[in-house]
């Protein structure tokens, strides 16, 4: 998928969490993790910049995830009283959450073009594809990115409305 797409899946993937979150006045946290899905919703797609990087090889399996997780889950702890009433520890655990989800989001939208992705490396070769549609079709980009945009409006609006 292209950046629409992607930026759409992440926040439909966010949408019911940023929902629990202002619905439990996390109001700061919600945007702040909202902010961080949309930023990282391409990161995995770095590998295009890097030399000896194939595109969808590591950058686009749940290893890079949790690494990636667990980057921002130590700047989390590290700087973690940002927030009103959020522990450092749980802060942590919340930047951990956002990166890992970020780019499991991305591996989401890249699995139903026929390039598919490799969620296993290093560990398996295994290759997944839904073969659903081609990553440059434009509509199908802009419908994700309508369906995050829809996704996130109800949740506002719900939780406007509690």
């Amino acid at each position: 998928m292209y950046k629409t797409g992607h930026i759409g899946a992440a926040l439909l993937v966010y949408s019911p969490i940023g929902l629990a979150l202002l619905l439990a006045g996390l109001d700061e946290l919600a945007v702040f993790g909202g902010v961080g899905m949309i930023a990282l919703a391409t990161l995995p797609d770095c590998d295009h910049q890097l030399p000896f990087i194939a595109h969808r090889g590591p950058t686009h399996s749940i290893v890079f995830a949790l690494v990636l997780g667990a980057m921002l889950g130590a700047a989390g702890i590290a700087f973690g009283r940002a927030v009103d009433g959020v522990s450092p520890v749980m802060m942590g655990a919340f930047a951990f959450g956002i990166g890992t989800l970020a780019v499991l989001s991305h591996l989401a939208a890249d699995s139903i073009t026929p390039m598919g992705i490799r969620p296993l490396w290093p560990f398996s070769r295994w290759r997944y594809s839904a073969n659903v549609v081609r990553a440059k079709n434009p509509i199908a980009n802009y419908l994700l990115l309508a369906a995050g945009v829809a996704a996130a409006t109800a949740s506002l609006v719900v939780a406007g409305g509690v």
